[in-house]
């Protein structure tokens, strides 16, 4: 298995340590005197085998941080009974460091385990056997070359992680708000799908259904009255159009007015025109706050194209009131065959409709009951929010 490639600066770091030493055995400048009672090989030759492997050991510090830890251990240890080198002993404490900061957390933890210990034995045992005071410098030398660059290797390890949590709490934090500001932006293009397709659908509706008239019955009399028809439906879509588009491009300015029920009755004078048999019932109702008054218009208007598209000839009623702290909007329309022209649907009607029910926290159910096609909205009126 090939070995792991050192980083860069580990090997700077490697091949610095490795010429330091070599510098201060040059020179004869050993961490013990030959005469020491440890120095079992004295010489500058035995020195170089305990420097050579820690410099080894050095360029797998963050690649191999566990296996350098264990040879880097074996080798001052090594040293320990040479007349020592300084740059061994450096050595040793970057790998401790090192061993921490990159290794395992379960094996940086035992670091510190091992070496917390083994600097308070290094303390107690020299002196309590020796009784001298200098015998308390042996535990310091120890705290010193163990665990203090363990000690140290732990702090930065906890603030690089700190760090790196952060990091991915701000990147968590910035992609939540790029989630909402898409959902934002998907909602609001649903709304004003629904806003344009209420605002324009009656008229095209009308427009589509006088213009087949028009075309199958040769009758001027019957081309004028549609022709006339169309126009006015043209126009009042135009309107409709306008103040969509002004609401869209001037954003920043107040929007124009938007439906409420006091606009039913002109609705509905829209729907008589177009053909519709229409009588409205809604001289009762309560105000109601906005949102709910906007859904309510909405759906009469919504009821109202789809009867024109769809519906028997007959009567259509159209009724609203409020009960039990909720305002009922129901449309009634002769559901059958029908005779003569018919405007294409797609069901986008019926989905707005319900959609803007569910938005409110109210229920909304269409179909045919009997010989009639009904839709049944309860939209909730909560208490003091009434305008």
């Amino acid at each position: 298995m090939a070995l792991p490639r050192p980083h860069r600066f580990d090997i700077c770091i490697a091949a610095g340590g490795l010429l330091g030493g070599l510098l201060l055995v040059g020179i004869g400048l050993g961490t013990r005197p030959s005469s020491d009672p440890i120095t079992l090989f004295d010489g500058p030759w035995p020195v170089l085998l305990p420097l050579t492997v820690l410099a080894g050991c050095e360029l797998l510090r963050r690649t191999a941080p566990r296996a350098a830890l264990l040879t880097g251990t074996a080798a001052i240890c090594a040293d320990l009974v040479t007349q020592g080198n300084l740059a061994t002993i450096l050595m040793f404490t970057d790998v401790v460091y090192a061993a921490v900061l990159y290794g395992p957390l379960a094996s940086a933890r035992r670091i510190q385990w091992i070496t917390g210990p083994l600097t308070v034995a290094g303390t107690l045992v020299p002196f309590a056997v020796w009784r001298v005071p200098e015998a308390l410098l042996i535990g310091v030398v120890v705290g010193v070359v163990a665990y203090g660059p363990a000690a140290t290797g732990w702090i930065v390890r906890n603030h690089r992680d700190a760090a790196e949590a952060a990091r991915l709490r701000a990147e968590q934090t910035a992609l939540l708000a790029e989630m909402d500001r898409t959902q934002a932006v998907t909602a609001e293009r649903a709304r004003m799908a629904r806003e344009l397709h209420d605002m324009v659908a009656n008229h095209l509706s009308a427009i589509a259904i006088h213009s087949t008239a028009a075309l199958s019955i040769d009758e001027p009399a019957t081309s004028r009255e549609a022709l006339a028809v169309i126009r006015e439906n043209s126009v009042d879509g135009l309107a409709e159009m306008r103040r969509l588009i002004g609401i869209l491009r001037d954003g920043d300015h107040e929007p124009s007015p938007v439906p409420t029920l006091d606009g039913l009755g002109a609705l509905v004078d829209g729907a008589r025109a177009n053909g519709l048999d229409v009588t409205l019932d809604a001289c009762h109702h309560a105000a109601v706050p906005a949102p709910v008054e906007l859904a309510a218009y909405r759906i009469v208007q919504e009821s109202l194209t789809n009867a024109l598209k769809h519906a028997c000839p007959g009567p259509v009623s159209v009724s609203l009131a409020e009960r039990d702290g909720a305002l009922t909007v129901e449309v009634s329309s002769p559901y059958g065959d029908r005779d003569g022209p018919r405007a294409p649907g797609s069901g986008a009607g019926l989905v707005g409709m319900r959609e803007r029910a569910a938005l409110l926290g109210g229920t909304f159910r269409a179909g045919p009951l009997g010989a009639l096609w009904t839709v049944h909205a309860t939209l909730p009126v909560p208490e003091g929010e009434s305008e």
